[in-house]
């Protein structure tokens, strides 16, 4: 699902984004939030996250600032290149959804998708 997230996206002119962003572009995406929070959110290390941060900053799609009142914060933005490439995001995803349950029926599809949201939410499955 992520190869064809990229593939997708660079085949629309998003051609900086690799397998690697994906943790940090998936939804809910990284506009509004502090790098120590995406960290934990995608279960990498504040280094790691950093490093795709500058990367996607280098590349023109999120900007990094001050938290105003607290000068040791930093908030990620998206920029507008950052938000056309998540809006792209959010309909590679619907179209691949749209395939799966194609695939494999409005009922199964209903059912994997119920299955993996709950795996997603357990503690336990992280």
């Amino acid at each position: 699902m992520h190869r064809r997230v990229i593939g997708e996206l660079n085949a629309a002119g998003f051609k900086e984004l690799r397998l690697p962003h994906v943790p940090v572009l998936q939804f809910p995406g990284p506009d509004g939030v502090r790098p120590a929070v995406l960290a934990e959110r995608t279960g990498m290390s504040k280094q790691a996250i950093n490093q795709l941060l500058r990367s996607l900053e280098t590349t023109g799609y999120i900007t990094r600032s001050d938290v105003e009142g607290d000068g040791s914060a930093r908030v990620i933005r998206f920029t507008k290149r950052g938000h056309a490439a998540f809006r792209r995001i959010v309909e590679i995803q619907r179209e691949i959804e749209r395939d799966w349950r194609a695939e494999l029926g409005a009922a199964d599809f209903a059912t994997l998708k119920s299955l993996l949201l709950r795996a997603w939410g357990n503690p336990r499955l992280s």
